[in-house]
């Protein structure tokens, strides 16, 4: 299967993605933050990034979710600072102390170019939202280069519509969160009272793009949607609502994470609801409610559970 972006780059259509997207940062829009900063002359707003694109590291990665690994890995480049930034991250030195490296373009299709030659059966970017237009610039040079796997677009769920507009035909999977559905907790960790109405919008607008995760005869996914959720202690994330949204309103074979590796990070140590692990029965209750929902598509890896 081709994937998506080299119509886009054939017919020119991609070049003008780029335009657009590249003006959005000139009173910064991409996001649901709206910081209005002047991001092409490197101002700083939210995600404390400017002009240019930050990495963090690059490599194949095996401990993604199986469509994705396949045999090879996921090609992931992990992207420097978040536009939600929790409080709880677990890769709390990349998005919140912003540990990395700037890059040009040239600099990300290289990355790209190194994954695919190495394997990988896709070039997954994790946090993409606040910098969509670094990633659109280097996808010319690395199509150029000889690029022809899918893109995964590996983000919180914060994302406007607007923006994922632009991106219909470049990303071919996407792998969005769903956090929070009380805005109250999405307040608390992450300033983001919205996110559950963003949140929803966002997920919409790309299953609309992408549909349900399909997978070749080797079971590596080449287009759809994935979802992950991450269960919280105290059953802070809203899994049942969650769930149920999922279900009814995108689609019962969504493939879903329901994911069970929450351990207090960053400032999550210090906070009385999420200062702990999960426990073996809070996860059981969230698979539970996963299942009574009618989801078809869950994720099936093997887990190591704590036992409180």
């Amino acid at each position: 299967m081709e994937p998506s972006y080299l119509k886009l780059h054939r017919e020119g259509e991609l070049e003008k993605r780029i335009e657009t997207a590249l003006g959005l940062l000139e009173s910064c829009r991409l996001c649901p933050r709206e910081c209005g900063v002047n991001r092409l002359e490197d101002e700083r707003g939210f995600c404390g990034i400017g002009r240019r694109a930050r990495v963090a590291s690059y490599s194949a990665h095996f401990g993604e979710e199986a469509p994705l690994v396949g045999k090879y890995g996921s090609g992931t480049i992990f992207l420097s600072s978040c536009n939600l930034l929790c409080n709880f991250c677990q890769n709390y030195d990349i998005s919140h102390e912003n540990e990395g490296q700037d890059v040009e373009p040239a600099h990300t299709a290289a990355m790209m170019i190194h994954l695919a030659e190495g394997g990988c059966h896709n070039i997954n970017f994790v946090t993409p939202t606040h910098v969509v237009p670094q990633i659109l610039e280097a996808l010319p040079s690395a199509i150029g280069l000889g690029l022809r796997v899918p893109l995964v677009y590996n983000s919180s769920g914060y994302d406007k519509r607007e923006t994922l507009e632009i991106l219909e035909g470049v990303f071919d999977i996407y792998m969005p969160d769903f956090k929070f559905w009380d805005g109250r907790w999405a307040e608390r960790y992450c300033g983001a009272l919205d996110y559950r109405e963003v949140g929803i919008e966002a997920l919409k607008e790309m299953h609309r793009q992408v549909g349900d995760l399909t997978l070749n005869d080797q079971g590596v996914a080449e287009k759809g949607l994935l979802i992950r959720h991450l269960v919280m202690p105290h059953n802070i994330a809203g899994t049942e609502e969650i769930m149920d949204f999922i279900a009814n309103e995108i689609s019962p074979d969504t493939y879903v994470n329901v994911m069970d590796q929450y351990r207090p990070c960053g400032g999550g140590d210090e906070d009385e609801f999420i200062n702990r692990r999960l426990t073996s029965r809070e996860f059981s209750s969230a698979m539970d409610a996963a299942k009574r929902t009618g989801l078809r598509r869950l994720d099936s890896r093997d887990r190591m559970r704590l036992f409180f």
